[in-house]
């Protein structure tokens, strides 16, 4: 599970295509021992705030759900993996890689300076509400969707309009970026508390560490949310007993963040229960400014096919 810091590797093993498409560094939690998996948790744990790691939590175990549940063929479902590039360390920088069809976190530790970055992330769910083994409902996402709709709800319907007429872009994993903002609303048009309610979405992928950490990232994103894009499509009230969920992308010096509802279950279907639109999203945050992904290695790793996120993940050869 450990690699050189500057392996290659690092670039091509993050995905949100299923592992069988795109192989994931590192050891597989399914092969470890109930202790070993226990302790592979826990560096998670310990490296995310509480809200994060119950996020991460519960789109692992959406997974195994699925796995369980579903008459998905998919045999990598419930899989994940964890690689630490570079020694683990607190005076030099190294990275934790942990990923499998709906997750690919990658956590970059500066020891010199206590710095956390987590460009690039994929956060993904399917399904975006389940039933867990003691009976609980769970749902990942709730704390990304309350935050959204409290940044939409906070606009006039004139800024709305703006937003909802932008174009929602996409930049997945394998994709060669040029992030260009397009059109929508931007952040100049916003008031300070609006400002503050878009930060505090970002949040939910910039900032999954500490408060400190995520003050500094967030601080960084301020300093040009002028000229920061968002644009918007699909539904304007948090309800997912109806319509097909909602699209958004922010676009900006200093982040990109990709939200889509995959208009399809990848073949993962239970009853009475959504599998596709609100019930499966894929979301992509990337750091124009320390990207590593649009690397030929990474392009060579899916083949070219980018892992676009309107394709539901799954490459068009196999539906």
């Amino acid at each position: 599970m450990l690699y050189a810091y500057d392996d290659e590797t690092k670039t091509t093993s993050w995905s949100n295509f299923p592992v069988t498409f795109v192989e994931r560094a590192g050891l597989n939690l399914a092969d470890l021992t109930d202790e070993q998996k226990t302790a592979a948790l826990a560096v998670l744990e310990a490296l995310l705030s509480d809200e994060a790691y119950a996020t991460v939590v519960g789109i692992m175990n959406g997974d195994q759900y699925l796995l369980e549940n579903s008459n998905s063929t998919e045999t990598s479902l419930g899989q994940y993996y964890i690689a630490f590039f570079g020694d683990p360390s607190d005076t030099t920088a190294w990275e934790v890689q942990v990923g499998g069809h709906h997750l690919g976190i990658n956590a970059s530790l500066d020891g010199s300076t206590d710095a956390i970055t987590f460009a690039p992330t994929h956060l993904g769910v399917q399904p975006a509400v389940y039933t867990d083994e003691s009976g609980n409902e769970v749902q990942p996402f709730d704390g990304i969707y309350t935050d959204a709709f409290a940044f939409f709800d906070s606009l006039t319907a004139e800024q709305q309009a703006t937003l909802t007429s932008g174009d929602v872009s996409m930049c997945a994993p394998g994709d060669t970026c040029d992030f260009s903002t397009g059109s929508g609303l931007t952040g100049a048009d916003l008031t300070d508390e609006q400002k503050q309610l878009l930060l505090e979405l970002m949040a939910n992928w910039v900032g999954m560490a500490d408060g400190e950490t995520t003050a500094a990232a967030l601080a960084e994103i301020e300093a040009t949310l002028d000229t920061t894009v968002i644009a918007w499509s699909g539904e304007t009230t948090y309800d997912m007993s109806t319509g097909d969920g909602i699209n958004f992308s922010i676009s900006g010096p200093n982040v990109y963040i990709a939200f889509q509802a995959q208009q399809g279950s990848a073949g993962a279907d239970v009853d009475g229960v959504s599998t596709s639109g609100w019930g499966h999203v894929h979301t992509i945050y990337r750091d124009p400014t320390n990207d590593y992904a649009g690397s030929v290695t990474q392009q060579a790793a899916t083949g070219g096919m980018g892992g676009a996120l309107g394709d539901g993940g799954t490459p068009p050869s196999n539906g």
